[in-house]
């Protein structure tokens, strides 16, 4: 890339319009004095591949993928993350200048970055952890768990045979329970992660009954929209320590940000204040 040209990073959805990622980087970019920018990018699924294939010519350093495309990217790819490939999707693309696509997840870091941000005194060896849901941020959460050593994982989602998939692909420290007996599994846990929608606004909210939860438990929930959902209220209102979602997002984009632009961005209240305006 020339000396001149101005790089470019976006994140690539359908629908995006609800993405506050534009708000994160175009923070960071000003607060680092890039000249760069950061744009939301609406692609269906049968234009991915053109799409990915095209943007590099444009100056286009990278990219954010989210919802539907995690999972299709890792096809599309040239290179791959072991990490990205345990988890089964990617959420951070890299435009080599060789032309090629690298593919990384950060999801996972994101998830436990904000956790210890949130919660400093959790510790890995505390106990067994309840994840709540299934789908791609689940496999993100649980791979990282495993990796910092959780001794085990009792995974629970509305559909069981989801969960067995999860199980099936990693191994006997995930423990699969039905719904309904999601409440007993709680008295088990040091640790409670919602990775599911429920709660978030316009979805149904957590019918979880939460009566077994111990005092020295730390909940957090993956969605930050209410910051505040009704899962961290009543956990809060029983003493526990409770860590919201907004972290995750803002610590998984570090990564991405320092591969695309170079500074590694610090996740401060500044950085808060600006995804959330």
């Amino acid at each position: 890339m020339s000396e001149t040209r101005i790089p470019l990073a976006g994140v690539i959805g359908s629908p995006i319009a609800h993405s506050r990622s534009p708000q994160l980087h175009r923070h960071w970019l000003q607060a680092y004095g890039v000249r760069g920018f950061y744009i939301p990018m609406e692609v269906a699924s049968a234009d991915l591949e053109q799409v990915l294939r095209t943007l590099p010519k444009m100056g286009f350093v990278g990219v954010n993928i989210t919802i539907p495309h995690k999972e299709a990217v890792l096809g599309l790819a040239d290179l791959v993350t072991d990490r990205a490939t345990l988890i089964g999707a990617a959420n951070t693309l890299i435009f080599r200048t060789d032309g090629k696509i690298h593919a990384d997840n950060t999801d996972g870091y994101g998830f436990l970055e904000n956790l210890r941000a949130g919660a400093p005194d959790w510790k890995a060896e505390d106990g067994a952890a309840v994840v709540l849901g299934a789908g791609g941020a689940a496999r993100a959460v649980i791979v990282a768990l495993l990796d910092v050593g959780v001794p085990k994982i009792i995974l629970t989602n509305r559909t069981r045979s989801r969960a067995e998939k999860l199980q099936a692909d990693f191994g006997n420290r995930v423990q699969v329970v039905d719904w309904v007996q999601a409440g007993n599994a709680l008295e088990q846990a040091a640790l409670v992660v919602n990775t599911s929608s429920l709660g978030m606004v316009g979805h149904p909210e957590m019918r979880v009954p939460l009566d077994g939860l111990r005092r020295d438990a730390v909940v957090t929930d993956l969605v930050y929209n209410p910051l505040k959902t009704k899962l961290l209220e009543a956990a809060e209102a029983k003493g526990c320590r409770t860590v919201d979602g907004l972290g995750m997002l803002l610590h998984q984009g570090v990564p991405g940000f320092e591969r695309w632009f170079g500074p590694r961005p610090a996740v401060t209240e500044a950085t808060r204040r600006a995804v959330l305006a």
